[in-house]
């Protein structure tokens, strides 16, 4: 059985792309399928500490399938929406960052998956939006609670209220994409990121990662407390020992992870 992503490795970034071009990578249930299964193997894989997902042809992802979601009962469009969520809190899980590359369109589906990557790098052709209003429905797959804590409450409304599509530049300035790169440098630039991510702690990074995470629905000083008990952690971990002494001693550190 053909699967619709494809994995490459490049020592220990591993990158995922979405392969339906025929279809601008849209999320059909096959496809969330495939990108489960492609996740769970990323999260198992000892060997990376950076991810990079893209997607084929001239969209990231250009939403979900809508033929087949014409057809969806009630409960047909919960159990899909079910599978979105999960596929999508299995990329916030992972103990390692991931960059979104997205090279083209990002809408709904697929902008509600750059969104639960760590963050966003995008091709000056990029198109993002959240057009489901148009369509009689909402964002299923994370939408209305991911958008508003990238870009602020207000900007999310408007976004979702009206379903307007945002390009690069505008999404770089709300602060949804990061950065934006000519077309051709996209993939590279987000490779070179995550190959430098890579260079550095893998517990400090997966600490990082999860203390922003479960921070965003914390009070602060709870959320605080919380970084005071992990920074005390790093302490016994050999990833603060070596980094320390690399640094003491002029060199670059050999994180064994």
């Amino acid at each position: 059985m053909t699967s619709f992503i494809e994995t490459t490795q490049d020592g220990p970034v591993r990158t995922l792309t979405i392969n339906r071009p025929d279809k601008l990578n849209a999320l059909s249930q096959e496809v969330l399928d495939d990108l489960q299964r492609a996740i769970v193997a990323l999260g198992n894989a000892q060997q990376v500490r950076a991810a990079v997902i893209t997607g084929a042809g001239k969209a990231f992802v250009a939403g979900a399938d809508i033929a087949a979601m014409r057809e969806m009962s009630e409960w047909q469009g919960r159990d899909f929406s079910a599978t979105g969520h999960r596929v999508f809190h299995l990329i916030e899980k992972l103990q390692f960052p991931v960059i979104a590359a997205v090279n083209g369109f990002a809408l709904g589906g697929g902008c509600e998956l750059a969104l639960a990557c760590d963050f966003i790098y995008a091709s000056s052709k990029a198109k993002f939006g959240q057009p489901e209003v148009g369509l009689g429905i909402i964002p299923g797959f994370g939408g209305t609670q991911r958008l508003p804590r990238r870009v602020g409450a207000a900007m999310a409304r408007e976004l979702i209220y009206t379903g307007k599509v945002i390009d690069a530049d505008e999404a770089q300035r709300i602060g949804l994409a990061n950065a934006v790169f000519p077309p051709d440098d996209l993939l590279a630039a987000a490779q070179r990121t995550a190959a430098d991510i890579a260079t550095k702690g893998p517990h400090a990074v997966a600490v990082a990662k999860r203390l922003i995470t479960q921070g965003m629905e914390k009070p602060l000083l709870e959320a605080i407390s919380a970084e005071n008990d992990a920074f005390a952690s790093c302490f016994v971990t050999e990833d603060q020992s070596e980094g320390m002494t690399a640094f003491l001693e002029k060199r670059a550190p050999d994180f064994k992870g």
